[in-house]
């Protein structure tokens, strides 16, 4: 897979998604100074999210358009309102992009509907994401396909057949490469519901795509796990550093939080390294002088017999291998040896 200059493998450095969400609290200002401090923290990318309340529901106060669970951030509101609240305003969209192309960090979006993808394809989205919550909308699934480039899907509240039958509809609508991010739909997720080991298993019944985690714990363990199950794409919502009441703040990380998540699964991406035995680096192989290896320990007069009293396996690892040790055992000196001396085979009589 590959998003305009950047190849996405697992064999490659981790492509890090900065998602901003409704933490723009509204204000154009804030929004760029977000894309700003996404490219500082070492994102690969900046994500925003394309809609309008009036995509995504109706403005209606029967129940089920109101949000009522005490444990949600968002207890009490109707959708319509919230969304409102949360939309990102189409009209900065290009003064976005171009801010993070000019900081030189991929920019694109989440479409929520079709006529969010019209939009985006003016702007020469490079390429699109497809919300937890939207893949089983199969009419934006299409619409996307269409376009021929990458789409990544977040996989929350997925039941295997979901999985199954967007990546079908994509596939069969022509879509550009796929990529499956692992996904738990609460805010914050907690560890323990992480369930990564979706990692492989995705990796292993969906073999052509990419896979991925979005992210929504605190912290980076999960992500660093994740790097090491074979993840290559994460997604992290993030905000500025002084913000505490925007829509999302309550699990985004901060800038400084961004930057050290950013930094976490580079550095286990490179833990990783190769199934290569032996010594890793040209610093590594330095230290095998402390291995053991035989070494006269008294001084041996020219064909006295080596014994355990005048030869041992000791450190450093200059001498004879300790293979050869009982070997040497009993055969004689070719010339004197001062105590000290690494045993090498020419200073042995047969």
């Amino acid at each position: 897979m590959k998003i305009l200059d950047r190849t996405i493998s697992p064999v490659e450095r981790p492509y890090v998604i900065a998602e901003v969400s409704a933490n723009h609290s509204g204000d154009l200002t804030r929004a760029l100074e977000m894309v700003a401090a996404a490219a500082e923290a070492g994102a690969s990318a900046v994500k925003f999210q394309t809609y309008t309340a009036d995509t995504l529901t109706i403005d209606c106060e029967r129940p089920e358009f109101r949000i009522e669970n005490p444990d949600s951030l968002w207890n009490g509101r109707t959708l319509y309102d919230l969304y409102q609240e949360a939309q990102t305003p189409w009209e900065w969209h290009a003064e976005l992009f171009a801010e993070a192309r000019r900081r030189g960090i991929h920019a694109f979006s989440s479409a929520f509907d079709e006529s969010a993808v019209d939009f985006l394809e003016t702007l020469d989205t490079p390429c699109y994401k497809i919300a937890s919550f939207e893949h089983t909308f199969i009419p934006l699934l299409e619409k996307v396909a269409s376009t021929r480039k990458p789409v990544i899907v977040s996989c929350g509240l997925a039941s295997f057949e979901d999985i199954q039958e967007a990546t079908r509809t994509l596939a069969e609508a022509g879509s550009g490469p796929i990529c499956l991010l692992a996904c738990t739909s609460n805010y914050p997720a907690a560890i323990a519901d992480s369930n990564l080991r979706r990692i492989p298993a995705l990796k292993d019944t969906f073999p052509d795509c990419q896979v991925g985690l979005s992210d929504h714990t605190i912290g980076s363990t999960a992500a660093v796990a994740a790097v090491a199950l074979g993840a290559s794409v994460f997604e992290k919502h993030f905000k500025l550093a002084d913000d505490d009441s925007s829509v999302d703040a309550a699990f985004s990380a901060t800038p400084g939080e961004l930057r050290d998540y950013v930094r976490a699964v580079n550095d286990a991406w490179e833990a990783l390294g190769e199934a290569r035995f032996g010594a890793a680096s040209a610093a590594e192989a330095q230290s095998a002088q402390f291995r053991r290896s035989i070494y006269v320990v008294a001084d041996v007069a020219e064909g006295e017999v080596f014994t355990r009293d005048n030869i041992r396996c000791i450190r450093p690892g200059l001498g004879l291998h300790t293979r050869h040790f009982n070997a040497v055992l009993g055969k004689s000196a070719k010339r004197a040896i001062e105590r000290g001396t690494p045993l090498n085979l020419d200073l042995v009589s047969g």
